[in-house]
């Protein structure tokens, strides 16, 4: 794809700027451009069909994507979200990690440290979920051996059978962070 392909040049511009400078010639990378990567459409879910996806869902997936839809977290975000960034007294949520490839890591950017206010909808959600898998895991969601989620397993075993089940068109899950905030702006948020 465009964003690999960027990805591995600008790996090679950096080495053969590092090796001009060092040995003083111009680099062959020199207007070399990025490729254009198209951009993709927001195509947010209405409320009915976030209600039809919820009603829907496998019992154990639901308070994920209860919290999914509600919150606007990330996929690593969500996927990381350990019960010590839990604040059941504040109602707070602190992103403060993230797992990208099964790796705990810190979060995209220091922007998205942030402390997200939970609704009543996501604080019974993660109620529930703390009395499946508080005493398992560190981990809010997790696999049975306590682990993170392996977002992978989840799109193509959960999520994409969901939508087409449903007669939803297909969306990535990250279309999820779209839907809570297209359902915060209608609110006035």
């Amino acid at each position: 794809s465009p964003r690999r392909i960027n990805a591995i040049m600008n790996v090679m511009s950096l080495i053969l700027a590092e090796a001009s400078d060092r040995y003083k010639f111009t680099s062959p990378y020199y207007n070399i451009k990025p490729l254009r990567i198209p951009k993709s459409d927001v195509e947010p879910f209405t409320l009915a069909e976030v209600q039809r996806i919820l009603d829907t869902v496998r019992e154990d997936f639901r308070d994920y994507y209860t919290v999914r839809f509600f919150t606007g977290m990330r996929t690593g975000e969500v996927d990381g979200l350990k019960w010590k960034y839990v604040d059941f007294e504040r109602r707070l949520i602190l992103v403060r990690e993230t797992v990208v490839l099964g790796d705990e890591e810190y979060t995209k950017t220091d922007g998205s440290q942030r402390d997200i206010q939970m609704s009543q909808l996501v604080f019974e959600a993660l109620k529930r979920q703390q009395a499946a898998t508080g005493k398992v895991s560190s981990f809010v969601f997790c696999n049975r051996l306590g682990k993170p989620l392996d977002h992978k397993n989840v799109t193509n075993r959960v999520w994409y059978p969901l939508l087409r089940h449903l007669g939803l068109k297909k969306r990535r899950p990250y279309q999820c962070r779209h839907t809570a905030a297209t359902l915060w702006l209608a609110a006035g948020e």
